[in-house]
C-alpha cells in the first residue's frame, strides 16, 4: 500500500541534447493541491508528462499510486489529465460532449446540467466548441476534466484563456476536490491559484 499519491526521486529528463528536467525528486501526499511554478521552458509540463507516463525518463523514478505511471485503462481510470487543448468532435454541441463523457464513465463526479452551470456553460450548451470563444473552450476542457471520476487531477495551466472571476471560482472547485480526498498537480502562472497550493520548482522540487 502507497502512503504518498506521487514518489518521483532523481528524475531526469532530455529532450535531443537539451536536459529539461535534473535529478528532481517530489513527494505529493493524499488531499494535497500543488503549483508547479516557474518561467516558460523550465519543466512543468515535461513533468506533468513524467507524472502520467507520456514522457519517458532519462533517469530516475516516477512512482503514482505507488507503481510506476502506465498509459493504460487501469491508470486512466484514476488519473485525469488536462493538457493542450483537444480535438473536438466535429457536429457535436458543448452538453453533447459532455453527455459522452458522461456515457464513458459510469459513475461521474457530477450530471451535464450541474456541469454546464458550474463552468458558466448553461448557455451556449448547444454550440459547438469550435463556435466558443477561448475562454469557454477552456472551461469546457475543465467541465470534461472534473466531471469524470478521478483520484488524481493532472493540471497544465488550467488558467489559460480564463477571467479573473472564473480563475477564483476554479481555485475553490480545486479545494472542494481535494477536500474530497482528491490530489492535484498543476502548472501553473497564475498566483491566484498557486496561492492555495504548495508550491514547487522543476529547477528545485522539494518532498
Amino acid at each position: 500500500m502507497y502512503e504518498s499519491i506521487i514518489e518521483v526521486t532523481g528524475l531526469a529528463v532530455e529532450l535531443g541534447a537539451n536536459p529539461v528536467l535534473q535529478d528532481l525528486r517530489l513527494t505529493v501526499a493524499p488531499g494535497e493541491i500543488v503549483a508547479v511554478v516557474g518561467p516558460n521552458g523550465c519543466g512543468k509540463s515535461t513533468l506533468l508528462r513524467c507524472l502520467a507516463g507520456l514522457q519517458p525518463a532519462t533517469s530516475g523514478e516516477v512512482r503514482v499510486f505507488g507503481e510506476p505511471p502506465a498509459d493504460d485503462a487501469r491508470f486512466w481510470a484514476r488519473v485525469a489529465l488536462l493538457g493542450d487543448e483537444p480535438a473536438w468532435y466535429p457536429g457535436l454541441t458543448a452538453r453533447e460532449h459532455l453527455e459522452l463523457m458522461v456515457a464513458v464513465h459510469t459513475t461521474p463526479r457530477m450530471t451535464v446540467d450541474a456541469a454546464l452551470d458550474v463552468f458558466a456553460l448553461a448557455e451556449r450548451d448547444d454550440a459547438a466548441p469550435l463556435n466558443l470563444s477561448t475562454g469557454q473552450r477552456q472551461r469546457l476542457c475543465l467541465a470534461a476534466t472534473l466531471l469524470r471520476p478521478s483520484t488524481l487531477l493532472l493540471l497544465d495551466e488550467p488558467e489559460r484563456g480564463l477571467d479573473s472571476a472564473f480563475r477564483s471560482r476554479l481555485a475553490g472547485l480545486l479545494d472542494d476536490y481535494a477536500a474530497e480526498g482528491g490530489t492535484v498537480v498543476m502548472a501553473t502562472h497564475d498566483d491566484g491559484l498557486a496561492s492555495h497550493a504548495r508550491l514547487v520548482s522543476p529547477s528545485g522540487v522539494t518532498a
